[in-house]
């Protein structure tokens, strides 16, 4: 049995559940999708009436799969790329080089690791907090989303409750799609699209309505 936790929106707050299933071992991607059709059927088990959303290449939703992050680009880059370059640190960064590199490359440069401490992000000359913790990692995937996806084929989000990402274990990682995804179906529900966020104004989004 494994554990891995679901996104989803309560009392206009994006919280996580924690739900046991089968995990099904090894890297092929017909694997990875038993262990998430295992997931989907313990949520559903669990709740009446969920509909799970897997964010990831290893969904069968066309949806998930083009929501995966893998698969979004922002300024003609990888979400990676954007994210691994915006880095600022106490002695170093944003080295905007690492935009131009493969994204495990930018991922692994070892200059993120010998600047000192992560001090924040810097994106299109603005500069954005650690602190609320996923805020940067949410601000860009939105952005990279309404720049990948158009408006009619995103508002088949609000068709799902829950939203899974298999290979997210919040014991190693902070950031998730599908923690995201659970915001877009929020904001969605708010706006009836996606807005134009100014950064201040995101910041003060994200800090209502995530946990």
């Amino acid at each position: 049995m494994a554990e891995r936790p679901a996104f989803l929106v309560q009392q206009g707050k994006i919280v996580s559940r924690t739900y046991s299933f089968q995990w099904f071992p090894g890297f092929a991607v017909s694997q990875k999708q038993k262990s998430v059709a295992s997931l989907h059927d313990a949520i559903r088990a669990s709740e009446e009436g969920a509909a799970p959303l897997e964010v990831s290449t290893k969904g069968r939703c066309e949806l998930g799969v083009k929501l995966s992050a893998f698969n979004l680009r922002l300024d003609g880059h990888t979400l990676e790329n954007v994210f691994q370059s915006a880095k600022v640190f106490e002695n170093g960064g944003p080295y905007l080089d690492l935009l131009e590199v493969p994204p495990r490359e930018a991922k692994r440069d070892e200059r993120l690791r010998q600047s000192g401490v992560l001090q924040g992000f810097r994106y299109r000359g603005e500069d954005f907090p650690l602190v609320p913790r996923t805020v940067f990692y949410d601000y860009i995937y939105i952005q990279a989303v309404k720049e990948t996806l158009p408006a009619e084929e995103l508002a088949g989000i609000r068709n799902f409750t829950h939203f899974t990402d298999i290979e997210f274990n919040p014991a190693r990682s902070l950031n998730t799609q599908a923690r995201t995804a659970s915001l877009i179906r929020l904001i969605l529900e708010d706006c009836g699209q996606l807005p134009d966020f100014s950064r201040d104004e995101f910041i003060a989004y994200h800090r209502k309505h995530v946990e």
